[in-house]
């Protein structure tokens, strides 16, 4: 990737509803070639998919939980198995299999406590588990999807 690549993505990450006449124009390229390097980075792999990130308080989904998870199997078949549960699962925005102390992270997404306790339920019902914590975000302070490209302008804060 190079320096236009990266303004590219930069721009994208902040707003892929812009035209391409406007992306062009602000990264120094006419709309062809601005148009052909989206779609190389599309296909490599780099632009995985054009989304639009809603707000999970207006449509009524306003606790997240972090949830932490050890097991005392960790078997490539019960790994599989888990992965495929959890994945399925349409309350789990993230799933991690972690380094140190516990084994997976999910970030869960629901309405209130009562939808959580019957995602916790499900949870722990279907597959065995050594210990599930869950801890509760009070206040959202940052969240974004944009990462800091390497070569890319620092952001400024106001």
């Amino acid at each position: 990737m190079d320096a236009v690549d990266i303004k590219i993505l930069t721009i994208l990450q902040a707003d892929t509803a812009i035209s391409i006449a406007e992306l062009a124009q602000r990264v120094g390229l006419s709309q062809t070639p601005c148009w052909k390097r989206i779609q190389r980075l599309e296909a490599q792999g780099v632009i995985e998919k054009r989304v639009a990130l809603v707000n999970p308080e207006k449509i009524g989904l306003g606790l997240t939980v972090f949830v932490s998870i050890e097991t005392a199997d960790h078997s490539g078949h019960w790994l599989q198995r888990f992965a495929e549960f959890v994945s399925a699962m349409p309350e789990v925005m993230e799933f991690y299999r972690m380094a140190g102390d516990v084994d997976y992270m999910l970030r869960v997404v629901v309405a209130d406590m009562a939808a959580y306790d019957l995602f916790y339920k499900r949870l722990i019902e279907t597959i065995p588990l050594k210990n599930v914590t869950s801890r509760f975000a009070m206040q959202r302070v940052k969240s974004t999807t944009a990462y800091a490209l390497p070569g890319a302008a620092p952001a400024l804060t106001a």
